[in-house]
């Protein structure tokens, strides 16, 4: 298929009744979501949005998420989620930075309002044209509702929805994800139709299930959301089920009443489910397929997910190159504990030592991945993309991978210094960015701290400016109005003379080894 959205299309002709997407409140099938992607489509058309126009969405994981994207990538614009747990600030940079056209925004999710943060979006980015509320009957009078809009639409011809669709697709750009870099400035991949398309034709293949459906819980922003879960089942005309807000006891009766085949998250939500004193009640038995991906899964875990489903799997990517590593499923713990498995067909990789040689095996060095579905470019930022990549197009992933003699891969390190955190990128100097603009901090240092729970936490470290006492509750509750609550350090210590290597840097192997003995 030329555009993703060209998937639906072809399962609304040939299977218009299968369920597509099940939610809270929706049950749609293809046939029914096609109309609901070309009826958004042409309503953006009649906006003036045009291909390479960016489109953002902001609401929870629901079946508006996925139309918005599907309609946006049928008349070549770019979309991008916001996440609803995001503060003011985090939102608004990222807008002033992609300039979208068009903002479909939630006015609630899960129960919270979020009136009071699109407002005040919307007075900061008064360059922003059409802000369009996704709830019909929750919506302000600064916003457009959502029935309102639909209706510019009509006048807009089918001949000239198909034309344009069949215009865009291919490495057009249709979707930009904002991931950080060690400096902590976010910056946008933009990432294309055909990466996307032959990502989720290899996963299906790898991961094949007769029964493809799943739950999805990821936060619409975070690339795992749209390509690790949502487009794979799309493409394979299966079945998923989007959550607004995780729950782990939910969640389970989701795969229970639906029979769902496929059992895919972080590891952080597996150990929260297991957890669960009802566990055991739940019927799993539909289950095919367990995966994992975002962050490392202790050996016991795999050990007891194992005893629930014999094939399992485990992958490893970053936003900029989807998904360069994947395991193929096996039952074997020890290498699920110790790889994230071997390159994908078509993807490849090599480990490259400081002096830009190729690292042997057994010997550790930075991962470069070289593919197709490599990110076209970092969003109006030429200077990021250039030092992003070599001169002949491998990304430099900032990974320290070491393989074996058996061609498998394994991670050992980061030369960034982003840690994950519940199978979320947190980047340190973002979080001190944060922390040193309160009026009492001189400096922060953030590291990570093995978690069992949520594989890191940030420890963060402070010195105090002249004359000012920190109150660490005081900082964590800053933080909280700042910063997306995973990224809130778990725990924050006043110093009175902060680490420093002989350049004057922060020594953070030394606070890292302080995190590690509690301190």
């Amino acid at each position: 298929m030329h555009n993703l959205s060209d998937y639906a299309y072809w399962y609304a002709t040939h299977t218009p009744d299968v369920t597509a997407l099940v939610s809270q409140e929706q049950r749609i099938t293809y046939g029914a979501l096609d109309r609901l992607i070309s009826d958004l489509a042409r309503s953006l058309l009649a906006a003036g949005v045009t291909p390479g126009d960016r489109v953002a969405t902001f609401c929870g994981t629901t079946p508006s998420y996925l139309i918005a994207f599907l309609a946006s990538a049928r008349i070549g614009a770019v979309w991008l989620g916001l996440n609803t747990k995001y503060r003011l600030e985090e939102l608004s940079y990222v807008l002033a930075d992609a300039k979208p056209k068009v903002v479909l925004a939630a006015t609630e999710v899960s129960g919270a309002d979020l009136g009071g943060t699109i407002s005040a979006l919307r007075e900061r980015h008064e360059d922003i044209e059409h802000w369009i509320a996704l709830n019909e009957d929750s919506w302000q009078d600064t916003l457009q509702p959502w029935q309102g809009f639909l209706d510019t639409g009509q006048e807009v011809k089918d001949e000239t929805l198909q034309a344009l669709a069949c215009q865009c697709g291919g490495h057009d750009p249709c979707l930009l994800v904002y991931t950080s870099g060690s400096t902590g400035k976010p910056k946008g991949a933009l990432l294309h139709h055909a990466g996307i398309a032959q990502f989720s034709h290899m996963q299906n293949t790898l991961w094949h299930c007769d029964n493809q459906s799943l739950v999805n819980f990821l936060p619409i922003n975070h690339v795992g959301c749209v390509v690790d879960l949502s487009m794979p089942v799309v493409i394979g005309g299966g079945k998923q089920v989007l959550m607004e807000q995780f729950d782990p006891s939910n969640a389970l009766g989701w795969i229970e009443e639906e029979k769902l085949g496929q059992w895919f998250s972080v590891p952080s939500t597996f150990l929260m489910q297991l957890a669960l004193p009802d566990f055991a009640s739940f019927d799993l038995s539909s289950v095919e397929l367990i995966a994992w991906g975002g962050a490392a899964m202790p050996r016991d875990t795999i050990e007891q997910l194992r005893e629930l489903c014999p094939r399992l799997a485990t992958n490893y990517g970053l936003t900029e190159t989807l998904v360069p590593i994947a395991m193929a499923p096996t039952d074997e713990v020890e290498k699920l504990a110790t790889s994230v498995g071997t390159p994908m067909l078509g993807v490849e990789v090599k480990v490259v030592a400081e002096d830009g040689s190729t690292c042997s095996p057994g010997t550790p060095g930075e991962l470069w991945c070289r593919s197709e579905q490599n990110m076209l470019a970092y969003w109006a930022n030429p200077d990021a993309t250039v030092e992003a990549f070599s001169n002949d197009g491998w990304y430099k992933t900032g990974d320290i991978l070491v393989e074996n003699a058996q061609g498998e891969f394994a991670v050992v390190g980061r030369i960034k210094e982003m840690y994950k955190s519940g199978g979320y990128n947190v980047y340190p100097r973002e979080v001190e960015d944060v922390l040193e603009s309160h009026p009492a901090v001189s400096v922060a240092a953030v590291v990570p701290r093995d978690d069992p729970q949520w594989q890191e936490v940030g420890i963060a470290y402070l010195l105090a400016e002249p004359g000012m006492e920190i109150n660490p509750e005081e900082i964590e509750a800053f933080a909280k109005t700042q910063l997306a609550n995973y990224k809130i350090p778990k725990a924050i210590h006043v110093l009175e003379e902060m680490p420093l290597l002989p350049i004057g840097k922060v020594d953070k192997l030394t606070l890292r080894a302080k995190a590690a003995g509690g301190g």
